[in-house]
C-alpha cells in the first residue's frame, strides 16, 4: 500500500509508491478509495479537494514517484471480499497453487469454475481471492485472462512496472502460451493453422458468444498439434497467436471438433456418452506458458499438471480403448 505518513481531521497523505508512476491521478483513486462511487472521486477532483504536492490537479493528471496526495476525508462504504464459504476449500487452496513467485510476480494454477475476477453476479474471483489471502502485497493485478471454466496457468503482477513489461510482451506477441484440450473426433493431421476471424454477439437472452466471422471480425490465429489419438476423440494441444475471447473453443467448433463439456459451443449430446467415464465440466487446460520474467530478464516456462478430474478422465478412456488408441 502507499505509505500513509500523516492523518489529521480526517484528511490523509499517501506518497506514490513507483510502481504507480505514470498512473492518472483518477484512477489512483478509484483504487486506493474502494468503496467510494467514481461521482464522488471526480467531484472532489473537479473542486479541488484532491492536492498533488500542495497543487490542484485534473483527472488526467499522471503521477510521479515520491508525489504527495492529499486526499479530503469521505464516507467510504466497507469493501471487504466476502468468500462464499462454499468455496472456501477452493480459495484457501490458491495459497498452494502458485507454481512460480518472485518480488514482481506468480503463476498460479487457476483452479476451474473460479472465475479470474469478480463481476456478473459473481462476488469475487482469483484476483479477489489472492489479495485476502496476501494483504501483505500492496500491488496484485492480472496480467491476462481465462475462462472461468478454464484450469492451469495464470499470470499475477505484483508491481505495475512488472504488468506493464508483460503487456508489452502480450502486445509484442513475445509470449507463447500452450493449452490441453479434449476435442470430439478424430482430428486431423492437415488440421495445423486456423485462421478464423472472430467477433462478438450479445443474444436477445443477455448471453454472449463469439462467432467466426470473415466480414467484421477481428483477426485470429490458432495453431494445433495432436498429443493423443483415441477412439472418437483427440487430445490436442492449442498454440494461440491472438488473444480473443473464447478464441480456441470457437476454432475447435468451427473445424468440427468442439471441446469436450464446452456448453457453449460443444455438443451436448456427444458429452453425454462420457459423462459415466468422468465428464464434468470443459476440458480445456493452460498446460504452459513461456515468457521473459522482467525481474530477472530471462524467458523461463511455467508447467501447471493437469489436475486430477481431466487426468482421471483420460484414464477411463485409455482403459476403454486398450490399446487400439495412438
Amino acid at each position: 500500500m502507499q505509505d500513509i505518513h500523516e492523518e489529521h481531521k480526517g484528511v490523509s497523505y499517501q506518497t506514490v509508491h513507483e510502481d504507480d508512476a505514470g498512473v492518472r491521478i483518477d484512477n489512483f483513486l478509484i483504487r486506493v478509495l474502494k468503496g467510494v462511487p467514481k461521482s464522488m472521486i471526480y467531484r472532489i477532483l473537479r473542486k479541488g479537494e484532491v492536492r498533488v504536492n500542495k497543487k490542484r490537479i485534473k483527472p488526467e493528471y499522471k503521477l510521479q514517484s515520491g508525489d504527495e496526495v492529499r486526499i479530503p476525508p469521505l464516507r467510504m462504504t466497507e469493501n471487504k471480499v466476502v468468500l462464499p464459504s462454499a468455496n472456501l476449500d477452493k480459495v484457501s487452496a490458491l495459497g498452494n497453487a502458485v507454481l512460480y513467485e518472485n518480488d514482481g510476480l506468480m503463476v498460479i494454477n487457476k483452479p476451474c469454475f473460479m472465475p479470474v475476477h469478480g463481476g456478473s453476479g459473481v462476488s469475487y474471483g482469483v484476483i479477489e481471492a489472492l489479495r485476502s489471502l496476501r494483504p501483505d502485497l500492496h500491488f496484485l493485478e492480472l496480467a491476462h485472462r481465462l475462462d472461468r471454466e478454464t484450469s492451469g496457468c495464470l499470470i499475477v503482477a505484483k508491481k505495475r512496472s512488472v504488468l506493464r513489461q508483460l503487456h508489452e510482451q502480450f502486445r509484442e506477441k513475445n509470449m507463447q502460451k500452450q493449452y490441453l484440450a479434449l476435442v470430439r473426433g478424430v482430428f486431423s493431421k492437415r488440421i495445423t493453422t486456423v485462421r478464423a476471424p472472430l467477433t462478438k454477439n450479445v443474444l436477445m437472452s443477455g448471453e454472449r458468444v463469439v462467432r467466426v466471422d470473415e466480414v467484421n471480425g477481428k483477426p485470429s490465429v490458432t495453431d494445433f498439434r495432436i498429443r493423443e489419438n483415441f477412439r472418437d476423440v483427440t487430445l490436442v494441444e492449442a498454440y494461440p497467436h491472438t488473444g480473443r475471447t473464447h478464441q480456441i473453443r470457437v476454432h475447435l467448433a468451427y473445424k468440427s471438433h468442439p471441446i469436450l463439456g464446452d456448453d457453449k459451443y460443444g455438443d451436448r449430446e456427444f458429452d453425454r456418452g462420457y459423462e459415466a467415464m468422468g465428464l464434468d465440466r470443459m476440458f480445456l487446460h493452460a498446460e504452459h506458458i513461456t515468457f521473459t520474467d522482467p525481474v530477472i530478464n530471462k524467458e523461463i516456462t511455467v508447467y501447471a499438471p493437469l489436475p486430477d478430474d481431466l487426468e482421471k478422465l483420460l484414464k477411463n478412456i485409455r482403459e476403454r480403448d486398450g490399446e487400439n488408441h495412438v
